[in-house]
């Protein structure tokens, strides 16, 4: 599966895995894609750095790359403090009824909330880039867009592409304008942050607005058939994110949760404010239910929703409780219904590509024998 943008970064399949787990991006990488390490989570640079220094062990010399979330504008002088004060009482007030609802209990004296969304902010993600760049990564991604100029020029400086997402053709010029290498357009089936246009509609407009920038088709995306109609559709690779979430290498700290996720149907997911303030689809749950209900006091826009509900979250994950444990996922999820290491799922989506075109090959009258 090869394009001239999988060519130019040295890969073998145009096959783009983002992943929160760095034994997931170092598998993903070694059987051939490009494994991107999702950032965001990562508020202490040792921690990143360890988990850096981890992949670039056991990578085997293959590429990878980094994802962070980082606004475009920069803003000055603001902490996380300065933000914690703005969140409402009634809104606290609210999480803690639903806790005591569900009998959540408490985490231990002295124990900390564990992901806290403080990613986002300017100081925590250049800091993440300072460690990153003494790395040799081929990509750097910004979720939330085009990344300020300032580390778009960095990067380009150390030979490293930029790809932002974009959820609209619109967005998706924005992103050329600024210099981006690769837009991901990603579709309203996808996991996490994601818009209102599906991928069949969103890789064709994104590929016709930014020619000739490489495009990445993302949302939705777990099959080798669906990567043949990516690359049909003018995109030069996929994007993949949910499909990773149940890999044997994924480090999901909670059973259950891998268990919820085996059993979901493409159905089962809901474009929810609940975990960050913007639309992320994510597993629907009791407590989505919850902060959707027209009687509750309403999710709060990021970055306040997410602060407000970090201690609440890890306590549900921590402590396991079904009806409100949930996570990011895409409608792909469907088909996420066992258990495989990465390289036997990127087998199977490189085979099932091969078989999806040798058949459009057959329809058009060619053969390859």
């Amino acid at each position: 599966m090869q394009t001239e943008l999988s060519k130019k970064l040295g890969v073998e399949h145009a096959l783009f895995g983002f992943t929160p787990f760095p034994a997931v991006a170092a598998a993903i990488s070694r059987a051939g894609g490009l494994g991107v390490l999702g950032a965001v989570r990562y508020t202490a640079p040792d921690d990143l750095k360890r988990d850096l220094d981890w992949i670039e062990a056991h990578v085997d010399g293959m590429p990878y790359g980094l994802d962070v979330v980082m606004p475009a504008k920069k803003v000055e002088g603001v902490t996380e403090a300065d933000v914690e004060a703005m969140i409402p009482e009634g809104h606290r007030q609210y999480v803690k009824d639903t806790l005591a609802k569900y009998g959540v209990p408490e985490l231990a004296e002295g124990e900390v909330s564990g992901w806290r969304i403080t990613g986002w902010m300017e100081q925590v993600a250049r800091t993440q880039l300072d460690v990153a760049f003494d790395y040799p990564i081929k990509l750097l991604a910004n979720a939330l867009g085009s990344p300020p100029a300032d580390v778009i020029e960095r990067a380009h400086g150390q030979g490293v592409l930029v790809a932002a997402l974009a959820g609209s053709a619109r967005h998706a010029r924005k992103h050329a304008e600024a210099g981006i290498d690769i837009v991901v357009a990603q579709g309203y089936e996808a996991g996490g942050h994601t818009g209102e246009i599906a991928s069949m509609v969103l890789t064709p407009e994104v590929v016709e607005a930014v020619a000739p920038l490489p495009v990445l088709a993302a949302g939705g995306i777990g099959s080798g058939q669906q990567m043949a109609a990516a690359l049909t559709l003018g995109a030069q690779g996929v994007w993949l994110g949910s499909i990773w979430l149940t890999t044997t290498e994924a480090d999901m700290h909670s059973r259950a949760l891998t268990q919820k996720l085996l059993a979901a149907g493409s159905g089962d997911t809901v474009r929810s404010r609940a975990l960050t303030g913007k639309p992320a689809r994510q597993l629907r749950t009791e407590w989505t239910d919850a902060w959707d209900d027209p009687n509750g006091p309403g999710t709060l826009p990021m970055p306040l929703q997410g602060l407000l509900v970090a201690e609440a979250v890890s306590r549900i994950q921590k402590h396991e409780v079904e009806p409100l444990l949930g996570t990011p996922v895409g409608q792909i999820v469907g088909r996420m219904n066992s258990e495989r290491g990465v390289q036997e799922v990127v087998d199977d989506l490189t085979r099932d590509f091969e078989k999806a075109v040798d058949r459009l090959d057959r329809i058009a009258g060619r053969s390859h024998e």
